[in-house]
């Protein structure tokens, strides 16, 4: 998809999760709005995985270690045919639904359960490794929040990855810089993302998050390099899209009421306006 035809579909998106949130009384909204971008874009436009070929043994592979993000992960599925968009609002966090508030490996498209923080970059680690020793193609790919970052996994994941040389393998950073508790710089500081992972070993690109041009070169430059596993840090905004809740920790979980509803719908509007008839 072209980079015009991706940005009038993420508000399309956003709207998506939104709704989902509202029907199933809840949701990680503000990761959701941070992180809906690097998902279509990857989705779209570079990860070789379909409806029809999720049991191929060289689909790639894409893991959502930020798991309470899942809702853009529902919207984003969706859309590609994984999933039925109205069932999904349906019944998303009832009783006995399959439509968890985090990855359900039960569900087409979605390779483990996710959300214990610190366990999706470790798998796909493994992941790639086994595609390089048995000759497969395919790539890896995960997505992580800032926070995420504190738990040890991911760095003996990181060490590993550079020690295989899994150029295979690609992961994302969601720095938007914000976590439950409040500002990650305040709850453990994370400094320099790109100096941390090029000490680790690992081919670095940092980007705007937000910008759906910017994540495709991203995505396309990983893909052409070789010899060294790489890191998308992916700077964003939490809640991007509508002021009421951009930048705002309070936003990590939050269930919008009628008016709260109505404001979002709206920047929604006037973002892609301003967007998308430039």
């Amino acid at each position: 998809m072209t980079v015009q035809e991706l940005l009038k579909k993420s508000w399309s998106l956003r709207r998506n999760v939104v709704d989902i949130i509202m029907a199933g009384g809840g949701g990680h909204i503000g990761g959701d709005m941070s992180v809906l971008n690097a998902l279509l874009v990857l989705y779209k436009n570079h990860l070789n995985i379909s409806p029809e070929t999720t049991a191929d043994p060289n689909r790639d592979r894409f893991v959502l270690s930020k798991g309470h993000a899942v809702e853009a992960l529902y919207a984003v599925l969706s859309d590609c045919g994984f999933l039925d968009l109205e069932d999904v609002k349906a019944r998303f966090s009832k009783f006995g639904s399959p439509y968890i508030g985090h990855p359900n490996n039960k569900l087409p498209g979605i390779e483990m359960n996710s959300g214990s923080l610190g366990h999706g970059l470790p798998v796909c680690v493994g992941m790639a490794l086994a595609g390089k020793r048995s000759g497969k193609s395919y790539r890896v790919y995960t997505v992580m929040g800032d926070g995420e970052l504190a738990e040890g996994s991911v760095w003996e994941g990181a060490m590993a990855a550079a020690n295989y040389n899994l150029d295979n393998l690609c992961a994302v950073v969601d720095r938007n810089r914000l976590q439950i508790s409040g500002n990650t710089e305040d709850v453990m500081k994370l400094d320099s993302q790109e100096q941390r992972w090029a000490a680790f070993g690992w081919n670095v690109i940092s980007v705007d998050g937000n910008s759906i041009e910017a994540l495709d070169a991203a995505f396309t430059a990983a893909k052409h390099h070789a010899g060294q596993p790489t890191v998308i840090i992916s700077n964003t905004t939490k809640g991007y899209g509508s002021a009421l809740m951009e930048n705002k920790a309070s936003w990590h979980h939050h269930l919008p009421n009628d008016k709260e509803y109505e404001i979002i719908m709206h920047d929604f509007d006037e973002r892609e306006e301003a967007q998308c008839h430039e």
